[in-house]
């Protein structure tokens, strides 16, 4: 697999080794070794991932923006597996350089090599049809400490990821993904995303208190 990184620290962009050939594809989906080899270095430590999730969504769904509340805050390292989604994670830590700054990734699925499937998304979404096609099996790692969410751009979208410590309710935690000053282009029409009741009741970035810091070290055992 091939890590690339981000206009923010931590924050990396996977891209799995696919073989292909006239039968179909194969590919690693994730493996810890090559992770500890791959992306630990670049943490400086290593993930532990504890618990996988899946959602299903339609069209102009947006999830997010989420966290958890320490001690049980959480990495993810999120994929598509069918359809198309914007991923976002959101840089919460408070005296970070980069607070309120994000990283946007699309993350497409299998059924994108369908060259009728790229137009289609192109066009509601205007994406290149290139960018959609390296977008395919693509992952995104969130490191602890920030924020993370995703608006749905296909007809449906079957979205997986991988967290380091099991879900907490008492601990989730949330700001707007509607925040028009987080400067994000969700390349949907907002105006009529569909939100949980849960999502459209989180604050705005600059009415939010952060429980995270940089000072802090969040992967402290």
């Amino acid at each position: 697999m091939e890590v690339l990184k981000t206009n923010i620290e931590g924050v990396l962009i996977i891209e799995p080794k696919v073989f292909g050939d006239s039968r179909g594809y194969f590919f690693e989906s994730f493996s810890q070794r090559e992770f500890d080899e791959k992306v630990a270095p670049i943490l400086g430590h290593t993930i532990n991932f504890v618990q996988d999730n899946e959602s299903m969504s339609s069209y102009g769904v947006m999830r997010g923006l989420h966290f958890q509340r320490p001690p049980f805050t959480q990495s993810k390292l999120v994929r598509c597996v069918k359809g198309a989604v914007l991923d976002v994670a959101v840089d919460i830590r408070k005296g970070s350089h980069t607070y309120g700054q994000h990283v946007s990734c699309l993350l497409c699925g299998s059924d994108m090599v369908n060259d009728d499937a790229k137009k289609k998304l192109s066009l509601t979404s205007s994406l290149s049809c290139d960018a959609i096609a390296e977008a395919i099996h693509r992952q995104l790692f969130v490191p602890r400490g920030f924020a993370h969410g995703f608006a749905v751009l296909s007809e449906t979208a079957v979205f997986q990821y991988k967290c380091d410590e099991f879900y907490h309710p008492e601990a989730d935690g949330g700001i707007s993904i509607l925040d028009d000053n987080l400067g994000i282009d969700w390349r949907i029409p907002t105006k009529k995303a569909n939100l949980s009741e849960k999502d459209t009741k989180h604050a705005m970035l600059k009415d939010f208190d952060s429980p995270f810091s940089i000072t802090e070290d969040l992967y402290k055992e």
